[in-house]
Order: C-alpha cells, then structure tokens, then sequence
C-alpha cells in the first residue's frame, strides 16, 4: 500500500456573522463539491470550521503540493464564495487572492498543511485549526509537545522518543528556513521561536526524519500587500509510539498563552481551547480559539472526528483564558493589548498615520 496524505486547507470565503462563524449552506457546499469532485482522487474527508474558516481535512496517496487535490480545494473554495456573495456574508472570497489557480494553492490565500507518511498499526492524528491568530501561535505549543519534558514525559522515559526531535523553523518574512536539533540546539531554538510574529515552526521531525507535525505558514497580509484578516492556521500532529501521547500534544492548550491577531488582527489576545461548538468568536471578535479534532486513521481513512477540548478538564483553561481577556480589554487602544506599531504594518493604521504625517514638526 502506497504512503497515506494528510491535508488539511482552511480558507475564509464569509463570515456569519461578521467574523463569528460559517453558515451551514457553505458547509454543505464543501462536502457536496468534495463529494463529488474528489471521487478517484481522495479516500475521505471531513469538513469542519472554527470561526469564520472553513477547514478541508482530506486524505489521499497523491502526496504533498498535488496540482489535483489543491484545485479540489481552490474549486471548493470557489463554490462556497458563490453563496456566500449570494447571503453577503461578510469578507466573501476575502482569502483567494487570485482569480485563477494556478497549479498550487500556497501563495494564494488560502493555509495548507499535509504530510505523507506510512500508516502505522494505530495511527492517532490530532488536526489544531486556529482562528484570529497567526502562524506563530504554534511556537509554544509545538516547542512543549516535542522539547519540554514537563510537558512531555515521554522525552524521559520513552526510549523511542529519548534521542528529541529536529525543529523545522520558517523566517515568515524573508522565506528562508533553518532546522533545529534538540535538545542539543534548544537554546538556539528557543532564540526563535520566542518572536513569533516572524518566525514560525513549520514541521517537526524525528531524528529518523519521519514526520510528526506540520503547520500552515502562510502569511495573508505579507501575500496581499494590505490587510485582509488573520492568517488562522491549522496544524497537524501525529500522536503515539515514538510520539508525544495524545494527552502530551493536548497539554500545552491547558494554559492559555498571549497570541497576536484578534480584533481587526491587531491585539494580543489568549488563545482559548474550545468545542467546535463553542468555535464562535464573538467578544471584541474573539478571544482567539483553537479547536482540537481527533482522529485515527485506518487505511486512509479518517475515523472520527473526536472534539479533544470538549472534555471538561480544559473548562479551567477557558476560564483562565476569559480572566485574561478580561484584563487586556481594559487596556483599549494601549500596548501590550494593542500590537507594537511595526506589526500594524498591515493593518489599517497606516492609512490613519499618513493623513497625520504632516502635522509633525
């Protein structure tokens, strides 16, 4: 049997309302044109939200960066928008920045991240989807599922995990990447993942180069040239033997952390740990969440989904989470609540900045 690919693309094609959820007419637009169009390219799907994104989980043996499965995607996409120009929902297409596809999805608009691997006996997958943050809010979470032992105790005592794993670390801003081994490297590691705002964790492999997680890096305003929302990424991590425990891969998300993005992208904001159900921003637009789905695969074959923070155990963490909401919204327009004035590059501010220039003397 050939090697299985993992994909999962996320797009923000309408929000309903405003920026707090996707109407269920998109939804079953998704499932209809994967059902249909996917037929001999894909072995199963599922079609899910947080937010306002609609996300695309699907797998299939064509491999990472396959023309066909990103124009499934692209023409999904596109059939979605039609409706939702129909219902003016708002921002409609606002994440395809083309008019065409033009052979790969990445580069526009939309996040992509897949991995091809061998289907192991078990095979545990957890696919995070995020909403009103950016790429870097998988620094923490990431570098505490594959490199902190207080977090991992697999790293102690798993001898197939002993030996750490190699960081994959993308510079959002010039393109470049570099790779890092821990925990020989931690310290280095640790001196870019801490700027999240440039520098994002791509994959992480094991020492053997087998993959274990890969996120979206795609920057939607450094694409457009001009504001056109956050970037919701999605990340995808396998789970088990040799990996960190599905228990492992979820703690990070037990202690919410400072993100950037959430109203109009231009706030730090707690990254809160939902349901799908409770995946409907809607407090100053937000606070940013992430959803956990969780499934095995079983010959290419998603079985699940099972919602991992609807468990009760992360209702402290929620709670936490609007405590910190709490005091950063009484901070208003002032930092730390308000991004530093060289991250509101592409927001609106520069538009107000530049009527005002003149009055400086």
């Amino acid at each position: 049997m050939s090697k299985i690919t993992l994909t999962v693309i996320k797009a923000d094609i309408g929000g309903y309302v405003g920026h707090c959820s996707v109407h269920p007419d998109l939804i079953e637009e998704a499932k209809s044109v994967l059902e249909e169009k996917g037929k001999g390219l894909l072995e199963d799907y599922v079609v899910t939200h947080v937010g306002d994104d609609i996300n695309l989980i699907m797998t299939h043996r064509k491999g990472v960066d396959n023309t066909e499965i990103h124009k499934l995607a692209w023409d999904t996409f596109l059939s979605c928008t039609q409706i939702a120009k129909k219902l003016k929902l708002y921002g409609a297409g606002q994440d395809l920045l083309s008019d065409s596809f033009s052979g790969n999805i990445k580069g526009m608009g939309p996040g992509v991240a897949e991995m091809e691997f061998e289907e192991r006996p078990s095979e545990p997958v957890i696919v995070f989807m995020a909403d009103k943050t950016e790429p870097g809010a998988w620094n923490l979470p990431l570098y505490k599922m594959f490199a902190d032992p207080f977090n991992t105790i697999g790293l102690v005592i798993d001898p197939k995990m002993h030996q750490g794993f190699k960081f994959e670390v993308l510079d959002t801003i010039e393109n470049k990447k570099i790779v890092f081994s821990c925990p020989e490297e931690l310290y280095d590691l640790l001196v870019f993942l801490g700027a999240a705002n440039r520098y994002a964790v791509k994959a992480v492999y094991s020492k053997s180069g087998e993959p274990a997680a890969v996120s979206s890096t795609q920057r939607m305003n450094l694409m457009a040239g001009r504001y056109v929302g956050k970037d919701d990424p999605v990340l995808i991590v396998r789970c088990q033997s040799g990996l960190p425990a599905v228990g492992e891969a979820l703690e990070p998300f037990a202690n919410p952390h400072l993100v950037a993005g959430w109203m109009r992208g231009s706030h730090f904001g707690p990254l809160m740990p939902v349901s799908c159900n409770g995946a409907t921003p809607s407090r100053f637009d937000g606070p940013p969440r992430v959803v956990a789905l969780g499934f095995q695969l079983a010959g290419g074959k998603l079985v699940g989904p099972q919602d991992m923070f609807a468990d009760v155990s992360f209702d402290r963490a929620r709670e936490k989470a609007l405590e910190m909401a709490d005091y950063f919204r009484q901070l208003g327009p002032f930092e730390p609540h308000r991004l530093p004035l060289d991250e509101m590059e592409y927001t609106t501010l520069p538009q107000v900045m530049e009527k005002l220039k003149d009055r400086f003397e």
